[in-house]
């Protein structure tokens, strides 16, 4: 496991799985805006898109995917260095507290015509630094509900496990890592 720094500054980071030669995030986004892979989703999911959404179109929720997720990669790469990711990055439990160390977190898309189903998932270092482990089309009310969302889960628990298991305590660590 690889951590590859997304933005200059060093306030956002995705991790590069072993076996994989891109980082999370990139594929991620990739695979939002990837129509075929997007219509084979949204055809396995249907009736999720059709209970939780009031959604029949799969074309129209391709549309709305493709357009939202380039909103929210915009979003996240390009905010100013002055406004903190933890504006984007909430607690992925509404529980738990806001500032735990290695806490799993996510960010949303927005939508204007329906709730946004786009989630980037992450761990949080410190206030306003984070690695992200990963994203779904979230089309449940809770993660465990789906295998795919499930798979995200599992995706950051591993990278939190990893970083206890290396030492990682603080952003000092990860920067020793990362540059050692």
């Amino acid at each position: 496991m690889r951590f590859e720094r997304l933005v200059d500054d060093g306030r956002l980071w995705s991790v590069i799985y072993d076996g994989d030669s891109a980082n999370a995030f990139n594929e991620v986004f990739s695979q939002w805006n990837n129509f075929e892979w997007l219509t084979s989703f949204f055809k396995e999911n249907a009736d999720d898109l059709n209970h939780y959404f009031h959604i029949t179109d799969v074309d129209a929720a391709i549309y709305d995917t493709v357009e939202e997720a380039n909103n929210l990669e915009c979003l996240i790469l390009d905010l100013s260095s002055d406004i903190s990711l933890d504006r984007l990055f909430r607690p992925l439990n509404n529980l738990d507290p806001p500032d735990s160390f290695l806490s799993k977190e996510k960010a949303k898309g927005r939508n204007p015509i329906h709730a946004s189903w786009l989630r980037i998932y992450a761990i949080r270092i410190q206030s306003g630094v984070y690695i992200v482990t990963g994203g779904a089309i979230k089309l449940t009310a809770t993660m465990k509900e789906r295998a795919h969302t499930i798979k995200e889960l599992e995706k950051m628990n591993k990278v939190r496990d990893f970083l206890v298991e290396i030492g990682i305590s603080d952003l000092d660590d990860f920067e020793l890592y990362n540059n050692g």
